[in-house]
């Protein structure tokens, strides 16, 4: 599919192609760390010996430690050498923590190690996304697909590289260098670290006797190398526009690019120069209720959406090696592959119907379909099917371990440009006042953070059919969030007088 860019575009990209590919590129080192606890969660179990239950809780460190350094991002943000120094630290935390995580014996130093991984993730999204809002302001629609697709791209090698290091008797237990071929039986493993027996509640047992023997460390050294070149890429442009400290001459670049945007694109210093500054109390006196509740909706969209696809990308594997399907591990960890595969071909699908359809519009193709196009597909109908039915049709097709491959494709698809089109409408709708950006990213971050400890606790007590039936749920409150989502734009549209403009279907 050949796309003919918009010249005006164009020729942003190429004032810009610099920073903008740098923070593409940065976006890579999130979405490795993004996706690789997936299919690596039983082994690091086995590694940690942990219950599904104590590992879902790394999860949760990992994601609240993001929400932290998204709000340190926001201070480091304030020159180019604070945001690219940043980056650059952030890029090769992760190399250096893929190094050390097979060191981790216990999941203490786990959780320490995905708190550390996490703040560098926080600080990347943050500031890429703050940065390229400013760049192309009412234009960063497209962009921002790119972005996330850098995501996606990351995610989908994760997976990738630690399939064929996946133990297909998931956790192995060795004593001595032997394999442990007599053990007494399951045991299972409370949140204190107790061994327990047979009885307990948690469905996912492991074995805590003798050494546990993978070779998912290979996995992470590969992918730790994999990220080396994301650092190097924003040293050099530290080192072009002479921000190094043994070069830093003639830090131009900031100040030169938000000229320029200011002669089309008004930005105020106060929005340029302070994370918090959307919060001062004398900025917000005299605005309309639709202003906060935009912001509060919007954020709650993306706490379900970016929610729904950290479950989902953590927790498909371990749902596919449970009963009724007990697929084989190897082949449970190619889901994580089509899922991300699919969310990263969406996403650059999406870079061009983000060019010919308003947000509002493709986030109703993503979350339900285009109702009128089940029976015609055609440009003007990209979409039939929408994260909500997709949730519903696995759901009632849980016994199929096909239909479990095209469901996780098909909701790839649909969830990919969830985020990047909620951005988009809501700064759209406050006419790119900064503060939007900020606490969606946050939003987004604490949804992930909340519903994947939500969804591992409920499959550890409940088995794995719960995964499923969490999905459904929130994905059909995501979608009735929008819907209140257009309806307090129209509020708040007529309350400025016409001068903001709603894309509503």
């Amino acid at each position: 599919m050949v796309v003919v860019v918009d010249a005006r575009l164009w020729e942003l990209f190429r004032r810009h192609w610099r920073q903008t590919m740098t923070y593409w590129s940065v976006f890579f080192s999130f979405g490795l760390c993004v996706a690789f606890l997936g299919p690596t969660i039983l082994e690091l179990g086995c590694q940690t010996r942990s219950s599904l239950r104590q590992v879902s809780w790394v999860f949760f460190v990992q994601q609240l430690f993001l929400l932290l350094g998204s709000a340190l991002g926001g201070l480091f943000k304030k020159t180019l050498v604070f945001s690219l120094s940043s980056l650059f630290s952030s890029a090769l935390i992760i190399s250096l923590v893929f190094a050390l995580i097979p060191l981790c014996h216990n999941v203490a130093l786990l959780a320490v190690a995905m708190a550390i991984a996490g703040t560098a993730m926080g600080v990347i999204d943050t500031i890429a996304n703050l940065q390229l809002v400013k760049l192309y302001q009412k234009d960063s629609a497209v962009f921002l697909q790119v972005l996330h697709f850098f995501i996606g791209l990351g995610a989908l090698v994760s997976p990738l590289v630690a399939d064929p290091f996946l133990s297909e008797g998931g956790c192995n237990l060795t004593s001595n260098g032997t394999l442990s071929a007599h053990s007494t039986g399951p045991q299972y493993v409370s949140l204190s670290g107790e061994t327990l027996g047979v009885h307990n509640t948690s469905l996912y047992p492991l074995h805590t006797e003798g050494l546990a023997s993978s070779q998912v460390c290979y996995a992470f050294w590969i992918m730790a190398l994999i990220n080396l070149p994301v650092p190097l890429v924003v040293f050099l442009l530290m080192y072009h526009e002479r921000l190094l400290p043994c070069l830093r001459t003639s830090p131009r670049l900031l100040d030169r690019d938000h000229s320029v945007l200011s002669r089309s694109a008004p930005v105020s210093s106060e929005d340029q120069h302070s994370l918090f500054r959307c919060c001062n109390l004398s900025k917000l006196r005299g605005r309309p209720p639709s202003f906060y509740l935009l912001h509060v909706l919007g954020g709650a969209v993306l706490f379900i959406t970016d929610g729904i696809i950290g479950a989902y990308a953590a927790f498909v594997y371990t749902y596919a090696v449970s009963p009724p399907l007990e697929m084989a591990h190897k082949m449970a960890g190619c889901l994580d592959s089509v899922f991300w595969a699919a969310v990263t071909a969406g996403r650059l699908a999406f870079v061009y119907l983000s060019y010919r359809f308003s947000a509002a519009r493709l986030l109703i193709f993503s979350l339900v379909g285009e109702p009128q196009c089940t029976h015609q597909l055609s440009l003007e109908c990209p979409l039939t099917l929408g994260v909500v039915t997709v949730q519903c049709m696995l759901l009632m097709l849980y016994y199929s371990s096909v239909f479990l491959f095209i469901g996780t494709c098909a909701l790839g698809l649909c969830i990919s440009s969830v985020f990047p089109c909620v951005l988009a409408f809501t700064e759209d709708t406050l006419d790119y006042k900064g503060c939007a950006t900020t606490v969606l990213v946050t939003s987004a971050s604490a949804g992930e953070m909340v519903l994947q400890v939500l969804v591992g606790s409920v499959m550890d007590s409940r088995g794995s059919y719960a995964f499923l039936v969490c999905g459904t749920i929130v994905s059909i409150m995501g979608f009735g969030l929008f819907l209140l989502l257009q309806y307090v734009c129209h509020l708040h549209s007529n309350s400025q007088q016409g001068t903001v403009t709603c894309h509503v279907i």
